[in-house]
């Protein structure tokens, strides 16, 4: 497939779906609707992977590398700390000062997020604590194979360094020859990793949720990180013995633009979410025809000389949209329909639809905000829920790498205060034994 002649991104118009146009209310439906869960094939298969993990432990990742990819030429599955140290002070400098600064601004924009520890006092003799505490071990997952990801690493370590997660493991597939590349284990050791694993897919979250005996790598007690079908699945699967962040689909954007925005900006970022590869959608919303056609004309001249022209076509060949609006309205009404992971706002004024703008997993605000600012260097998270999640779920922050607990302190005043409601409610739930445990303490004391 090529980016010359005949190529052009589907388009909806949404004034067709408010005339109740069939075609046009089933196109709308199916992009705002689609989901985040691998089919059940998938499913099916990670669920075998991990049975075999479970079951047999090193052995089993050993294989499923072989099998699938992702291992080391040499089958060792953990790169310790003193080889992820080495790696470190090997980092070129000017990679060592981007990754440097990278972690500050992420460090930054964490230390805003750690939960507070809140005291209550109901009514005298009656005080409910809510505690949060950090988890003891997390386990990240890092893309990679086809390319490294050491952004990702930092997305998902740093937030977990913050809440004071004692144990960090991560597991990332090494490339097609057998390698982890240099700049990933170098961040890792940065970042005071415990272990790195080298499996990818499923296999790697089974690594990390059931442990790698053989290798002295305990289970994790959350899984964290973005990943391809099989890794969501097998986080999906996992989740009845191990916390997990949320399953993720294909990374995703959208772009709410319209003139005076610039067509060849707006080409760039459509083009930028392509790249995260052939099954993200990228997404143009606008109100205006001829602005929509400039831009598709631009993103076809900065095809025809694209690195990953190959990639970048398929991807916005088949999951690339211009929806046009008849008005502002329309468009964020279906803005916060599709909940986009990336959301790029190019309007003026922008901050007015800005704060109509609901359900995004994140919001680049503005002719100077493309989305890879906030993939590298902003200091905002990047791991962020996809397939219309955003409309109830958040990104990746301290949070998830802690808990609550309650603890409730009650006094003889206290609970006296109470005792009427508890046996009232306890006995119209036929719970007697709950009732007697509060009545039977008054009973022992005399009163």
């Amino acid at each position: 497939m090529t980016a010359e002649v005949g190529f052009r991104l589907q388009r909806l118009d949404l004034a067709h779906v408010a005339a109740g146009d069939p075609a046009a209310v089933a196109h709308r439906r199916a992009l705002v609707r689609r989901g985040a869960v691998p089919d059940l094939q998938v499913r099916e298969a990670a669920r075998a992977t991990l049975d075999d993990v479970h079951a047999r432990g090193d052995a089993a990742v050993r294989e499923a590398n072989e099998r699938v990819g992702g291992g080391r030429l040499d089958g060792n599955l953990v790169v310790g700390p003193r080889q992820l140290a080495a790696a470190r002070d090997a980092l070129a400098p000017d990679i060592r000062r981007a990754l440097d600064q990278a972690i500050a601004n992420i460090t930054r924009f964490a230390l805003t997020q750690v939960p507070l520890t809140t005291h209550t006092r109901i009514q005298p003799g009656i005080d409910i604590e809510r505690r949060w505490s950090p988890l003891r071990s997390v386990g990240a997952y890092v893309p990679g194979g086809s390319a490294p990801y050491p952004s990702s690493l930092l997305m998902t370590v740093v937030p977990a360094r913050v809440a004071g997660v004692e144990r960090i493991v991560v597991a990332s597939p090494a490339d097609r020859d057998g390698v982890s590349h240099r700049v990933l284990l170098g961040a890792a050791g940065l970042l005071e990793v415990r272990a790195l694993i080298v499996a990818g897919g499923a296999q790697a979250i089974g690594a990390l949720a059931f442990g790698l005996p053989e290798a002295e790598v305990d289970p994790v007690e959350r899984i964290v990180g973005p990943g391809n079908a099989w890794v969501t699945a097998a986080k999906i699967e996992v989740s009845a013995e191990v916390a997990i962040d949320l399953p993720a689909g294909p990374s995703e954007g959208l772009v709410l633009a319209a003139p005076p925005a610039d067509p060849r900006r707006v080409a760039l970022d459509l083009i930028t979410q392509a790249e995260h590869g052939p099954d993200s959608p990228a997404i143009l919303v606008t109100t205006d025809a001829a602005f929509a056609d400039a831009v598709q004309r631009a993103v076809e001249r900065r095809l025809a000389t694209a690195l990953r022209r190959d990639i970048l076509v398929r991807a916005l060949s088949e999951h690339g949209r211009i929806i046009l609006a008849p008005d502002l309205d329309t468009a964020i009404d279906f803005v916060n329909d599709y909940a986009p992971e990336h959301l790029s706002v190019d309007v003026e004024p922008p901050e007015p639809t800005v704060e109509r703008l609901r359900n995004a997993g994140s919001l680049f605000v503005g002719a100077w905000a493309p989305e890879s600012a906030g993939d590298y260097a902003t200091g905002a998270n990047h791991v962020l829920p996809t397939g219309g999640l955003a409309r109830s779920s958040s990104g990746l922050g301290v949070e998830a790498f802690g808990k609550f607990s309650q603890v409730q302190r009650i006094t003889r005043e206290g609970l006296a205060a109470i005792r009427d409601t508890v046996t009232s409610l306890a006995e119209v739930e036929g719970l007697l034994a709950h009732r007697d445990a509060v009545t039977e303490r008054f009973r022992e004391d005399g009163s």
